[in-house]
């Protein structure tokens, strides 16, 4: 122990690879959304440049985050020197943010960006919605772990073949205004166990009542995911036979988070136009199915949905 004293200080605390708090800058403004509520509790970072939501996938760069305060200030200080770009987003209100501009940080700089407005995703009135957008699947039941599978290793072992002692025979049907959330919607979208290490793919159904759908524009479906993995997720519209999904997100995913245990991975958010001839007056259905089925792990988690009715519908409401 003597011996490791005698060394301090280390010498890469004079190296130029480490700068002094003297050596670095700090970014300061306010988060507010288009309706100029202050976005407060939200996470304000400066990652690599890049796309909105690539901060999640960088693991090169430095990164530094803050969270805003109850008014939306918020402070990052103590950043190294470099080129960056500002990512931020809000529990409570889907997609993500990027300031338009590259953020230079000098030596002792002090860049003060001022209020930066965030016009989070939103075409019409909400219709409906299923969860929380909060970016992990918590809110959603999750079941206990089977007995004799409980161990000190491993916690919650074998959740993911829950579901298909849930759903022995049928898949997970969600209706509007009668199933709840915490208790009717699976955490995880995974195969259905057919056999011995053998699988089927599971289409979810979304049951819900249009009076009269509107001719005045499309309706649109958000659908927020918290994890992917070797995953593609199609969506179908009142026809679950039709060969061609009306949207598919293709192969995405290596987030692994059903086997990990985990509750969330990478973020996805993806909006969907609805047009009207693909909807009925009186009950629809969606149907979401999770078409890669080779393992028990191929699967997705939501974070939220959301269906939309057209803008104009909103405009009328405003009005």
């Amino acid at each position: 122990m003597k011996k490791e004293v005698r060394k301090w200080p280390y010498g890469f605390l004079q190296s130029e690879h480490f700068p002094c708090a003297d050596q670095r800058g700090s970014v300061a403004g306010q988060y507010v959304n288009q309706t100029l509520m202050t976005a407060n509790n939200a996470y304000v970072g400066l990652a690599a440049p890049g796309k909105a939501g690539s901060w999640q996938t960088d693991a090169k760069g430095y990164q530094f985050w803050t969270r805003a305060n109850e008014e939306g200030y918020f402070l990052i200080k103590n950043v190294r020197p470099g080129n960056y770009n500002l990512y931020a987003f809000v529990p409570g209100i889907i997609g993500d943010y990027k300031f338009e501009a590259n953020i230079t940080i000098k030596p002792g700089s002090e860049t003060d960006l001022g209020a930066i407005v965030y016009h989070p995703p939103r075409n019409g009135p909400t219709l409906w919605e299923i969860g929380v957008p909060d970016r992990t699947a918590s809110e959603f039941f999750i079941p206990d772990p089977k007995p004799f599978l409980t161990n000190k290793l491993f916690r919650q072992y074998g959740l993911w073949d829950r579901y298909t002692e849930l759903y022995p025979h049928h898949d997970l049907v969600y209706r509007i205004g009668n199933s709840k959330c915490h208790q009717d919607w699976f955490f995880a979208h995974v195969p259905r166990k057919t056999g011995n290490k053998t699988y089927t793919a599971a289409t979810w159904q979304i049951v819900f009542k249009l009076r009269k759908p509107s001719f005045a524009g499309n309706y649109t479906l958000h659908l927020a995911l918290a994890s992917a993995h070797a995953s593609e997720l199609q969506v179908r519209f009142n026809d679950k036979s039709v060969k061609k999904p009306h949207f598919s997100t293709g192969l995405i995913g290596k987030d692994n988070a059903v086997a990990r245990h985990g509750i969330h991975g990478l973020y996805r958010l993806y909006s969907i136009p609805v047009p009207r001839r693909l909807l009925r007056r009186g009950s629809n259905r969606i149907y979401l199915t999770q078409s890669r089925s080779n393992d028990a792990f191929r699967g997705i988690m939501y974070d939220y949905v959301r269906f939309e009715g057209p803008r104009e519908l909103l405009v009328d409401r405003e009005g």
